[in-house]
């Protein structure tokens, strides 16, 4: 399952790239999210780090940044959902 994880990752970086320029609400909520992912994905995922971000919910949180970009950027969309749909699958 990280394989899926990771191309769905990678694949919303390359749409955010070509996709042209986010605001900082959204930048921040995707740093954020960018930075749980990996954590998860880590040998020995942590469930906190020292600033108290967590992994707890991260589908949630995925699939709410969706409907954001749904609206400002609706080509970016679908890859925030099928990484919500890979976390959500996953249980987290």
């Amino acid at each position: 399952m990280d394989s899926n994880l990771k191309a769905s990752l990678q694949n919303l970086h390359a749409q955010l790239e070509a996709g042209g320029p986010v605001d900082e609400e959204l930048q921040g909520l995707l740093k954020q999210l960018d930075g749980d992912i990996k954590k998860l994905l880590e040998p020995e995922p942590r469930a906190h780090d020292d600033e108290g971000s967590s992994t707890y919910g991260l589908a949630e949180r995925t699939q709410e940044i969706s409907a954001k970009f749904a609206v400002q950027h609706p080509q970016l969309e679908p890859a925030l959902r099928e990484l919500g749909n890979i976390l959500s699958s996953m249980g987290i």
